[in-house]
């Protein structure tokens, strides 16, 4: 079976109000600009992005801000959004929510940079899309508008069938075992310069995930790469988790784009 997009559905998992955003990052909230940008600087604070996507019907699942000393308020922060009626059905119940990921800053260093995402129900794991349909989209600061907002989110949901159908192409290509070994290896060494233990990468840890077709494959590594747990080095040490959510994304986009190899 083949997935296909879902409206009119609802969402599994919690939602964050605009206090509990606030409690989490508090540099989505900031209105003041950085001491150091001049007058020439338009300040537009990311809650009102928030607020603005909560108005079109997303949902705020995620966020996160960069620990920081110095520009603590103005730092990087991301916040990830999903829309409780566009989904992904897929076979065996292995459903996923397309997602919105907002990263920015206040510092003058970043715009309003919007990824696509996909979040599997199955795993409650995310993955970011690196690939030419979605090529990130951003809007400066000064240019910000509702009106504007509107136009690029219109635009990724009109090429959300494409996603779908990479999906189902990714479903339809079995790996072989060294081409399984061969994609565990180069994944392993986006992150660890140390010798990795293929069987923990290539491990399905649930009945849903077993098998050799490239999504499959694909997730199983990915998760272990971005959730760790795998062995790595001579004392075969256990990897750790990936906390910074910029590591996150580079990983995350890096992964997907070898992927799209095997195809």
């Amino acid at each position: 079976m083949t997935n296909e997009l879902n409206s009119n559905v609802m969402m599994s998992g919690n939602s964050y109000s605009l206090e509990q955003i606030r409690s989490m990052a508090p540099s989505v909230f900031t209105t003041d600009k950085a001491p150091h940008l001049t007058d020439k600087y338009i300040q537009t604070p990311t809650s009102r992005v928030v607020e603005d996507l909560m108005s079109m019907g997303w949902q705020v699942t995620k966020v996160q801000e960069v620990k920081a000393r110095k520009g603590k308020g103005f730092q990087k922060h991301m916040v990830v959004f999903r829309n409780p009626e566009i989904m992904i059905k897929g076979a065996n119940g292995d459903d996923s929510f397309p997602q919105i990921l907002l990263t920015n800053s206040h510092d003058g260093k970043a715009a309003f940079n919007f990824r696509v995402g996909i979040f599997r129900l199955i795993c409650s794991n995310g993955l970011v899309i690196s690939d030419a349909d979605f090529n990130n989209v951003s809007i400066r600061h000064m240019n910000y508008s509702f009106e504007t907002l509107q136009t690029k989110i219109q635009e990724v949901i009109a090429k959300l069938p494409n996603l779908v159908q990479k999906i189902n192409l990714f479903k339809q290509t079995e790996l072989t075992e060294a081409q399984m070994a061969d994609f565990a290896t180069k994944a392993a060494a986006l992150r660890n310069k140390q010798t990795v233990n293929i069987a923990d990468l290539l491990r399905a840890d649930r009945n849903q995930d077993a098998g050799n077709d490239l999504w499959l494959v694909f997730n199983r590594i990915q998760e272990k790469v971005i959730s760790g747990g795998y062995g790595y080095g001579r004392k075969n040490r256990k990897a750790r988790s990936v906390k910074n959510f910029q590591q996150d994304i580079k990983l995350n986009e890096q992964l997907f784009e070898l992927a799209e190899a095997y195809l």
